[in-house]
This record gives structure tokens, sequence and C-alpha cells, in this order.
């Protein structure tokens, strides 16, 4: 048995049990149900103790979540891009529609068997481990650990915001050319900042702006809460958008495009990127081709 993620409580935790606030702060397993389970299990340590479900969470206890090395029942044979790969972790593309981990088949987890290959380390991981994680809708970077020492170790720079991330998405309506949002999600502290890289007309949507997301903390669909706060949601997004402007089959207009963190075996800086989806670009140009003929239709009336 290994540890495969550590967590320390901070100061401040209210009254709540450890299966329902160990989904929040673990990534291998993010469900109340799995965390259920794997706490009866046997796979969660707290400061050194085999934990029960119905344990009460205090500030300052070592929280340890351990992998039993059992094997995904299944393989997804879906094929992935691969952006990144060496014996400790790897960088993948995910899909948007798939879901990083969970109770389901058809999940990033279940495919990495499929696309990556077991570390020759000794303290290798069987199952691939993603140490973050990306909503359903989203597409883009998401970084995996293939051995224990890996996912302790960008554990510590995820919990100490060390590890640096940014996203792209189109927005509808107007921006500043850059700024800051400050503003709870569920009740906690949550910054992000934006930068405007490129504007187009719509009539559909009068303006729509690409832009550079950065998220300063780690909330549950932060950067669409936060731009949806400020008027300006994330063109395809079902739970914060407008209803009028959801398009048909084009999905969320957000992709994670660049990831920075220290490599958890030769500490070297890894700053990783890739371009946002072609759609992204191609919808703007298509809408701003759209006004300009709406413009000139009009000049000639």
């Amino acid at each position: 048995m290994k540890v495969i993620e550590t967590h320390i409580v901070p100061e401040g935790i209210g009254d709540i049990r450890l299966q329902d606030y160990a989904p929040s702060v673990f990534v291998s397993i993010s469900s109340h149900q799995g965390m259920k389970k794997a706490i009866k299990k046997g796979m969660v340590f707290v400061d050194g103790v085999v934990a029960k479900t119905g344990l009460w969470v205090e500030s300052g206890q070592r929280i340890e979540m351990c992998d039993l090395e059992l094997p995904p029942a299944k393989v997804y044979e879906l094929q992935l891009e691969v952006i990144y790969e060496d014996e400790h972790i790897a960088v993948i593309n995910k899909p948007a529609g798939i879901s990083v981990s969970g109770n389901l088949f058809r999940t990033v987890q279940n495919t990495l068997p499929f696309n990556l290959k077991l570390s020759s380390c000794k303290d290798v991981l069987r199952v691939f481990r993603p140490v973050h994680r990306l909503d359903n809708p989203t597409c883009g970077l998401l970084l995996i650990a293939k051995t224990s020492q890996a996912i302790g170790a960008l554990g510590v720079q995820f919990e100490k915001r060390i590890v640096s991330k940014r996203y792209t998405a189109v927005v509808i309506g107007s921006l500043p050319d850059k700024g800051m949002v400050d503003m709870p999600v569920d009740g906690k502290d949550a910054v992000s900042s934006f930068q405007v890289i490129r504007r187009n007309n719509s009539i559909r949507n009068q303006t729509l702006n690409m832009v550079d997301l950065f998220p300063k903390t780690g909330r549950t669909h932060q950067l669409r809460i936060h731009m949806a706060g400020m008027g300006t949601p994330i063109l395809g997004d079902k739970l914060y958008g407008s209803e009028g402007e959801i398009l048909r089959k084009k999905g969320l207009f957000l992709c994670a495009t660049g990831l920075q963190f220290y490599h958890p075996f030769t500490n070297e800086k890894m700053d990783i990127s890739i371009n946002p989806p072609y759609k992204f670009g191609r919808f703007m140009e298509m809408e701003e081709k759209r006004w300009k003929r709406y413009k000139e239709d009009l000049n000639l009336v």
C-alpha cells in the first residue's frame, strides 16, 4: 500500500465529517460515494490510523490517501493526445464531454492505460492518477502522476498554489482589456484574473471576446461563475450562461491551455501550453463576417 495523496487540514475548518470533507481536497477520488467506499476499504488514514467515515475533521490532522494498487476493471480504449510523458508524469489533452474520474466507465482515468506507459521506477503507480480536475465540458491540459513521488510532490505544489494554470475562453459581452475578479464561490474566497486577446462584433451577441483566464484559487466552476458574475458568461455554458446562447452541439468554449509547475523529480520548471481548439477562432471569424455583411446590407437600404 502506497500513500498517493497527503493533506494537512488547515485552520478554520468547521464541523464536518471526513467522508464529506475528503472529496473536496483529494483528486484521486472526488465523489462522495467513491470516498465513502475508499474509507470503508481502509484506503484513508488520519494521523497514521485507519479512518472511519464518521470521523470529525480537525485542523492540523494529516489525512493520507493510499493506493490499494488495484487496476481498473476495464480499459476505455479512447485515443488521447499525449502532450508530454516521462517516467514520472504525463500531460494529456483532455477532450470535452468526458469526466476526469468517477464511477462511470467512460472517464479519462480509464483511458490512461491505453495511452500511457507504466513507469519503470520502484514507486510506480499501477493506476495512473490525474492530480487536478477539469470540468466534464472543459477541454485541455491535464497533469497525470505515474509514481508515488510525483503525486506527493505535485499535491504539495497544488496545495501551496505553486502551480499556475491558464485557460482560454470565448465570452459574451464587453470586457476591459484586463482585470481581476474577486468573488466568493460557495462561500469561499475565489480570485481570478483575465486578459482580452481578441475582440469581435457579433449580430447575435453584440460583442465576443477571446480571453486568457488565470485562476488564483481552485474553486469548483470558479472561472465559469466569475465570468457569468461579471455579465460576460462563457459561450456555451449551460449552467451559468443564458439559455438562448447555448449553441447546438458546439459545447463549452473553455480550454485549459497553459500549465506551469516544477517537475516532481528533477525540480525543473515545466511550462506546457497548447493552442485553444480551432472552433474558438473559427466561430469568432464567422460572427465577424456575419456582422460585416449585416452592416453592408443596412448601408444599401
